[in-house]
């Protein structure tokens, strides 16, 4: 306590000048309506800014979950989007009858670089995933599910020279087959598309629908640039992809429900 007392002591005359300058402020502020005007908007701004950077700090906290939000609503869009009849559907998706099922999932490890890549996502048995699942991000295609555990499951990507996917050039039914030549990993390759196709560069490449594992019209990429091959009947055609293969955070798998039955029919079909 007598520290205080010494310290109010030493420094009175400073506490003393700055009593009289505040008594000298609200006075002044008090009798004149400019210097009232000026006061009462410089303190509306401090207060708005005090708020705002509150405001802030808040959203920054609340980014995880509004991340999280967004990521559910985009699966929602995503399994009415595979499941449309056609555009202009207006009903509501009955679950029962929806051929196409989406989950969401994060990726935990990611390979870009190597002839055979393979990314490993967040999710596995326990939430439903399975072999054969298509795997996409929200610009374009990822690739298939490969092996699963009961926590996680490894995709083979696109960059890999065993991926082998259905596709066609967008707004046609010329489909080809979609691989990669391990130069770029930004670039694919479309191959077996016949020349009498007209391409232009630019053209956008979507997954053809002839499996059973991939939706058909999911965004791919676009024509870079095209040439005949060796026999001059069909395109080599490079496909710059859509998905930032190097950036990839939030996936989405798509389980088709028919599957099963297709390939078994198609088994007995064959045999």
């Amino acid at each position: 306590m007598q520290r205080i007392i010494n310290f109010v002591l030493r420094y009175r005359n400073a506490f003393l000048y700055a009593f009289f300058a505040f008594i000298s402020l609200v006075m002044t502020i008090r009798s004149h309506s400019y210097h009232q005007s000026k006061f009462f908007n410089s303190s509306r701004w401090v207060t708005g800014s005090i708020y705002g950077a509150g405001s802030d700090v808040s959203s920054y906290f609340n980014l995880q979950e509004e991340n999280k939000r967004l990521v559910e609503e985009n699966q929602q869009l995503r399994t009415l989007l595979f499941n449309s009849q056609n555009d202009g559907a207006k009903e509501p998706l009955d679950s029962t009858l929806a051929t196409y099922e989406v989950l969401d999932a994060k990726l935990v490890k990611n390979s870009y670089t190597s002839p055979r890549n393979y990314v490993t996502i967040d999710k596995g048995e326990k939430d439903g995933v399975h072999q054969d699942m298509g795997v996409i991000t929200t610009d374009g295609i990822l690739g298939i599910v490969e092996n699963v555990s009961n926590n996680f499951a490894t995709v083979q990507s696109v960059l890999n020279t065993k991926s082998n996917i259905n596709a066609k050039i967008k707004g046609t039914e010329y489909f080809g087959s979609l691989i990669w030549d391990t130069n770029n990993f930004k670039v694919v390759q479309l191959i077996d598309i016949p020349r009498l196709v007209p391409l232009v560069v630019g053209d956008t490449i979507v997954t053809g629908g002839m499996s059973s594992i991939f939706p058909e019209n999911v965004p791919i990429g676009i024509i870079k640039k095209y040439d005949l091959n060796a026999s001059k009947s069909f395109y080599n055609i490079d496909v710059e992809l859509f998905s930032d293969m190097a950036n990839i955070k939030n996936v989405y798998l798509i389980e088709n429900k028919d599957k099963e039955e297709i390939e078994e029919l198609e088994s007995r079909t064959i045999e």
